[in-house]
């Protein structure tokens, strides 16, 4: 029974991989390639290269989608034609039914994890680099002027209360990919005295893990404002964060990360403490890991929707499925946007379309009837 309730599952899986990779891919990159190949000159040779760079994205989406069309039309069918009815009649139960589909999307979703944390990110990044490059925009791997970076951290007030203020400001004018120019930073870290510190120059000494700064004046300020002593070096290791070299790294989109990846940068945005932004890396790990599961929740519903006595042909059954996901994605982007602006959590954000779909799920399951007669 499993083998064969597989085999009704691949067939429509694999029709849906091939129909929703082709729209995605047609809707999100086809049209703007032709745009850049007739008005920008982008060589069609280069333009196919993107295109097939940017397919992994789009298989990751469709890899939900495509499980639910899939346990739609194979449960309905199965339904229609009274199969079901013929199982149930011999003790099999419902949930003992949708095992195999359960199994299935358990498959689906190690591989949607795979593709949407290791093949799609680099893809994409190597998308992007291709396309600047063939349009000659690609500038430097690193920012070249202008490095600010600002440091946050909570602190007790004298009546007790928290809050966050900036404790070190970081400046460079200009960084040549190895050594900073120019530097002021203001360091407040300390609750009794303050410095600013001026430099020529500065490199960040890998071995120690400690900056290495040249040519520069220390200013020790009291808690009054007042100088307290000033210091002149011609070379000077200070413990500061590499927090502002790692801001000179181009950055790259959310989409173009892996976790690994979207942690490191994490670490780094927490230090600015900047909430908005941090909660907003926060909610796309969370999605990246939430988007695989979607196979699971999705082929509990599609087989809850299926195993209902019903006389749903193909047509309707991808029409439900279009319905379905339209209300996932549309709900995924509410939510998410409220882990964002700090309403939900990130985690709750990222999980909580999976959990209703998977309870609507759960209580429609609920509510069939296992008896032969149903």
């Amino acid at each position: 029974m499993d083998l064969y309730i597989f085999k009704e599952l691949i067939l429509p899986f694999l029709f849906g991989m091939g129909i929703f990779t082709s729209l995605g891919l047609s809707i999100g990159t086809v049209f703007e390639l032709v745009r850049k190949v007739t008005e920008s000159g982008l060589p069609l040779v280069i333009a196919v290269q993107i295109l097939i760079l940017k397919m992994p994205e789009f298989i990751v989406l469709a890899f939900p989608m495509s499980v639910l069309l899939a346990t739609l039309m194979a449960y309905s069918r199965l339904s229609n034609d009274s199969e079901l009815i013929a199982l149930r009649s011999i003790g099999i139960n419902t949930y003992r039914l949708i095992l195999p589909a359960i199994v299935f999307s358990s498959l689906i979703v190690a591989m949607t994890f795979g593709f949407n944390n290791f093949i799609a990110p680099a893809a994409n990044y190597q998308a992007t680099v291709t396309l600047k490059t063939a349009l000659d925009r690609a500038g430097p791997s690193f920012r070249e002027s202008n490095i600010l970076y600002p440091e946050y951290d909570d602190v007790t007030t004298s009546d007790g209360n928290e809050k966050n203020v900036l404790t070190r400001l970081f400046y460079a004018e200009e960084f040549d990919g190895e050594r900073m120019k120019n530097l002021t930073i203001l360091d407040r870290s300390q609750n009794s005295v303050s410095q600013i510190i001026v430099a020529d120059s500065a490199t960040w000494n890998i071995l120690e893990n400690i900056w290495d700064f040249y040519d520069g004046t220390i200013y020790l300020l009291g808690a009054d404002g007042s100088y307290q002593n000033i210091v002149r070096f011609k070379h000077q290791k200070l413990a500061l964060p590499s927090a502002p070299l790692d801001l000179t790294k181009r950055g790259r989109d959310y989409n173009e990360m892996n976790l690994v990846q979207a942690n490191e940068y994490l670490n780094v945005v927490k230090l600015s403490g900047k909430g908005k932004r941090i909660r907003k890396l926060k909610v796309r790990i969370q999605q990246k890991i939430s988007l695989p599961f979607a196979c699971l929740v999705f082929a509990v519903i599609g087989a809850a929707i299926g195993v209902k006595p019903q006389n749903a042909g193909r047509g309707m059954s991808f029409g439900i499925c279009i319905g379905l996901i339209f209300f996932y994605y549309l709900f995924s982007f509410i939510s998410g946007s409220m882990g964002i602006q700090g309403v939900l959590s990130p985690f709750l954000a990222a999980w909580l379309p999976n959990f209703v779909v998977l309870g609507a799920a759960g209580l429609m399951l609920t509510n069939t009837i296992d008896a032969p007669s149903a």
